[in-house]
Formats: structure tokens, C-alpha cells, sequence
């Protein structure tokens, strides 16, 4: 090699990788979107419970719509993808999520809230599949793994950004249900600034490339070298040559997997299609969106101040940031079989102290108490079982899911698994306040019960895929 070459083509190797963490970053900002969404109905819980005068089960609809939308956008972002490219696909999730924050901030009543957190369930949905795929396809194979971690990083500083915002907006009004700026009420404005994130998203996903994969199967093979050649670092023709040829030679011996590839011998499915489903369905109904979605209600319902209640939800959502950089640390030295192990164990005690805490509640409706001490000894065991989850289940479950198919299934099989996911999240969501007027003990005991049954699961039916090649998975 040329030595006087060496610097130039380190400069260029240097200012690529740089130009592809940014573009990452763009791409992830779908998945600060996930979060910010799904998060901020969190402080606008009591308010709007009391605004539109909601029983317990309307309120859980309310709430809980948004991942309906989810599911549905989720299912179809693949073929929008491959019709309109990963970047135009991107810029629809975030006009949809900016005309859901709008609507929603300026809604008339339930029926039209919950229409405008569909519309903006959809577009976090189609945001959840995209980017990390766009991340995958744009980035060099070195980093591959680092950068789709993003994804994740962006989904829980989305939740803390979201609660954050409540909790400001609260503050500032005096209460969420008490008016703002132009006469409308704190949590109307929670709702209407989610509209700048999704505004900063479309406009930053306006300056990336397209996914070199995605022109290649639309023959615009001149604009895929372009993005080889400056997003990739690669600068030799010959080897831009190759890259191309073999992305045809991968998009045209490429089986495109159907449900009827998932059938089974045994209850209609492949054994690992159910393990796969069964892991997203446990990490929803351990609760723990239950955290983040009702609990400043939560906690303002067992005692604390509204101000309390939503300083305690912030410093929640820094825990799971903090826990989710661990688990990231982790995953590939501990592997992912032991992390969930000990996530379930660690979720099953803190769900269960839990539960016995708010059994010792006096009073009921408005006049419900948590007395000390058993008021924080709750709050201690919330943010543990956050700990546990935030560094096991939350994560992990991604990785294994997009780990632990075959690859002849891989595609359709994570769909199914996606969809079971944000249906089960759902229904744990829209049963919370109903479940909470029955008993907040018996709720989170009915959560610590999912916690024990998910560590007798990953025991005895999750394998460990740490170290094993995509090649080697079995059904």
C-alpha cells in the first residue's frame, strides 16, 4: 500500500463513518418518536379522565388506542417501504404522528382523541419497522450492531423526553387540567408538542439517502453507487461493482415468506413461532407499560402531590434510560438467556412487594392512602422492577426476536411476533383502570403472577443464541 495514500483514505474512512452515525441517528429519531408518543399520554391521564368525564374502561381506550394503530401500521410499513423507499416511508410516519399531536391537542371529546391517537399509533408503528431496518441496510457491517442499537436508545430518551414534557407543562400551569398558553389546558399542549419532534424527524430524514438495497430493486442502480460510494466508504469501482451485483444476486434468490411458512405439527405453528410470540406477550404483561402510562395517576392516587407524582415518573424514565445503556453492555457478554432469567426473577419479587404494598392502602376513590412506610418502600420497588425489566426484558426481547428465527422466516415470523406484542400491550393498557378499581394489589399480583410464569418460560423453552450464526437457527 501507498503510504502517502494511507492518510487520505483514513480521512475518508473517518468522515464516512461519521456521515453514517449521523444518518443513524436521523433514522433513529422514528424510534424518540415510539417513545415521545406512546409515553406523554401519561400526564394527561387524570385530566382527560376528568375533562370528558370517563369511566374506568373509556379511559383504558383511550389510552390504550393508540397501539391498535400501532399494529396496524406496523403490519403494513414493510410493503409501503418497498413501494415508496425507506425515506419517503419515514416522512409518512411523521406527518401522521405531527396531524396526531394537533388533533389530539385540539380534541372535542373521546371519540375524536382516540381517532387522532390511531392515526398517530400508525405512524409509530410504521416508524418501529423502518428505521432500524433503514439503520440495518445503510450501515457498514462493523458497526451494524452498535448503530441498530440506536433504535432502542432513542425509544426510552423518547419516554423521558415525553414525561419530562408533562411534567414542565404541569408545573408551569399549576396542574394538567388547569389552563396554558391561548386558554388551553396543560394537557392539550402535552399532546401539541409532539409535533415539534415529528417536524425535526420529517425534515432530518428529508437530507439522507435512500437505502442502496431499495434502489437497487427499483433499477436505479446509478443512485445506489452514489450512496455505496459516499456513505459506505467504498471508493474502489471494482469493489462498488461487486457490492451491486451481489445486492441483485440477494434481492433476486430472495423468498419472500408467507403465513402458510409458520404451520406446525403441533397447535397450528412452529414450536420456535410460539416461543417467539410468547416472548412478546410476556414482556407486555409483566406491566410494564402500566409504569408508563398511568403512573402519575398512579401515584397521585395513593397519596403523593400531582407535582410529586410526576417528578417521580421523570426520575422512573431515567432509571430505564440509564438501565437500558447496561443491558446494551451486557447482552453480548452475559448472553441473553441468563439476562432474562434473572430479569423475571428480580420483576416476580418487586411485583409481588409491589402489590403487598398498596394491600396496606387505607381509604378509597379520591380519599385512597399509602401510608409511610409502605409508600416508599412501593415507590423503591417501582423503580427496582423498572431496573430489572429495563435491563432483561425490555432489550432483549428485540434482540432475540430478530435473532431466532430461521431465515427463511425471519421476516414474516418477527411480523407475527411484532403484532402479538403490541396487541398484548393493548390489552394490559385498557385493563389497567379497570383492574385498578378492583384493587391495585390484586393488579400487581396478577402481574407478579406473569413474572413467575415468564421465568418458568425462559428456563425451559428459550435457547441461548449468543455466538450463533443467523445460518444455524432452527425451527
Amino acid at each position: 500500500m501507498n503510504t502517502r495514500e494511507t492518510p487520505v483514505d483514513l480521512a475518508h474512512e473517518q468522515r464516512a463513518t461519521a456521515r453514517i452515525v449521523l444518518i443513524a441517528a436521523a433514522a433513529a429519531l422514528g424510534g424518540f418518536l415510539f417513545g415521545f408518543d406512546t409515553a406523554v399520554v401519561n400526564g394527561a391521564v387524570e385530566a382527560v379522565r376528568g375533562g370528558f368525564a370517563l369511566d374506568a374502561g373509556q379511559i383504558g381506550i383511550t389510552v390504550s388506542c393508540a397501539l391498535l394503530g400501532s399494529a396496524l401500521g406496523a403490519w403494513y410499513a414493510g410493503p409501503l417501504a418497498d413501494r415508496l423507499g425507506r425515506v419517503r416511508s419515514m416522512q409518512v410516519a411523521a406527518l401522521l404522528l405531527a396531524i396526531s399531536a394537533i388533533g389530539s391537542g385540539l380534541a372535542s371529546g373521546m371519540w375524536h382523541l382516540i381517532l387522532w391517537r390511531v392515526i398517530g399509533g400508525t405512524g409509530v408503528g410504521m416508524a418501529s419497522v423502518i428505521a432500524p431496518t433503514y439503520i440495518a441496510e445503510v450501515s457498514p457491517a462493523q458497526v451494524r450492531g452498535r448503530l441498530g442499537s440506536m433504535q432502542q436508545l432513542a425509544i426510552v430518551l423518547g419516554i423521558f423526553a415525553a414525561l419530562m414534557s408533562d411534567a414542565w407543562l404541569a408545573s408551569t400551569a399549576g396542574g394538567a387540567a388547569q389552563p396554558l398558553w391561548f386558554g388551553l389546558a396543560a394537557w392539550r399542549w402535552m399532546f401539541l408538542v409532539a409535533v415539534v419532534p415529528a417536524l425535526v424527524y420529517g425534515g432530518l430524514v428529508l437530507g439522507v439517502p435512500e437505502s442502496p438495497r431499495h434502489l437497487v430493486a427499483k433499477g436505479r442502480l446509478a443512485e445506489a453507487r452514489v450512496v455505496l460510494r459516499e456513505v459506505l466508504a467504498m471508493r474502489n469501482e471494482a469493489a462498488l461493482d461487486f457490492k451491486l451485483g451481489e445486492i441483485e444476486r440477494s434481492l433476486k434468490s430472495e423468498y419472500r415468506p408467507n403465513l402458510r411458512d409458520l404451520r406446525g405439527p403441533r397447535l397450528g405453528l412452529l414450536p420456535v413461532v410460539w416461543i417467539g410470540i410468547l416472548l412478546s406477550v410476556f414482556q407486555q404483561f409483566v406491566g410494564i407499560n402500566v409504569i408508563f402510562y398511568y403512573s402519575s395517576a398512579l401515584w397521585h392516587s395513593v397519596g403523593f402531590s400531582e407535582a410529586d407524582s410526576f417528578s417521580i415518573t421523570v426520575v422512573t424514565s431515567i432509571v430505564n434510560v440509564l438501565v437500558t445503556l447496561v443491558a446494551i453492555g451486557l447482552v453480548d457478554r452475559i448472553g441473553r438467556k441468563p439476562l432474562l432469567a434473572v430479569g423475571s426473577a428480580g420483576m416476580t419479587v418487586t411485583l409481588a412487594l409491589m402489590a403487598w404494598c398498596f394491600s396496606q392502602a387505607t381509604g378509597s376513590g379520591a380519599a385512597l392512602s399509602l401510608p409511610a412506610p409502605w409508600n416508599m418502600v412501593a415507590l423503591v420497588a417501582a423503580n427496582a422492577y423498572v431496573v430489572f425489566f429495563g435491563v432483561s426484558w425490555g432489550p432483549v426481547v428485540w434482540v432475540l426476536l430478530g435473532e431466532m428465527f430461521p431465515n427463511r422466516i425471519r421476516a414474516v415470523a418477527l411480523a407475527v411476533a411484532a403484532a402479538a406484542q403490541w396487541i398484548a400491550n393493548f390489552l394490559i393498557s385498557y385493563s389497567f383502570p379497570t383492574l385498578a378499581e378492583m384493587g391495585l394489589s390484586f393488579a400487581y399480583g396478577l402481574y407478579a403472577a406473569f413474572a413467575l410464569i415468564s421465568l418458568l418460560f425462559v428456563v425451559y423453552a428459550v435457547r441461548e443464541t449468543k455466538g450463533m450464526e443467523l445460518e444455524d437457527m432452527t425451527t
